[in-house]
């Protein structure tokens, strides 16, 4: 009986990855730009980190700062390259800011990381026209970001300590602490 249980684990997971490396090909075909595909091979053990190591570095082409996506979304950049492999610097990476717009009303901000499992929109307007549930994209203007890449959701608005400004708690797009496989946008 355990010899059987191992065996459907063992087939599950199969069968997820193979679902997974699905979405990655569709993708892969739909973009209009160059992809490499990369599979994540270690990572920070801390729950907080904001880094992943992938299976692909300069000998495939790669270089610090490409934007690094997953069939869900932008999951964050290259921030360091061996000849094997890369470094990613995750979005909820304090450090990575990332032009971005809201797809409803084309209300500009920056998004950034918060070392958590949400990210902050940050330089609203006390006027802004934005709401929860409204999708967050980027806006192209990081020369590094192609336009209109799913960031995530906004699902909470609050006003920044001044008083004069907004800013939105935003739902990555994508689960930034299970990334397996990725694309990296090549230049």
């Amino acid at each position: 009986m355990d010899s059987l249980r191992a065996k459907l684990a063992s087939l599950n997971e199969v069968y997820l990855e193979n679902k997974r490396l699905k979405n990655l090909l569709s993708l892969k075909q739909q973009v209009t730009y160059k992809v490499i595909a990369a599979r994540v091979i270690a990572r920070s053990p801390d729950s907080w980190s904001s880094v992943a190591i992938i299976n692909k570095g300069s000998s495939q082409g790669i270089k610090r700062g490409m934007p690094v996506i997953t069939y869900l979304g932008l999951a964050g950049r290259v921030a360091e390259t061996t000849a094997g492999t890369s470094k990613i610097m995750l979005i909820n990476d304090p450090g990575l800011g990332v032009s971005c717009v809201v797809q409803r009303s084309r209300q500009e901000g920056l998004v950034s990381g918060t070392l958590g499992h949400f990210l902050i929109m940050k330089y609203l307007p006390e006027e802004s026209d934005i709401a929860p549930s409204d999708v967050i994209i980027t806006s192209g203007l990081t020369a590094a970001y192609p336009k209109g890449l799913l960031i995530g959701e906004v699902i909470d608005i609050n006003k920044d300590l001044s008083g004069l400004s907004r800013y939105a708690i935003i739902k990555p797009a994508v689960n930034l602490s299970n990334i397996e496989e990725v694309l990296v946008i090549l230049e």
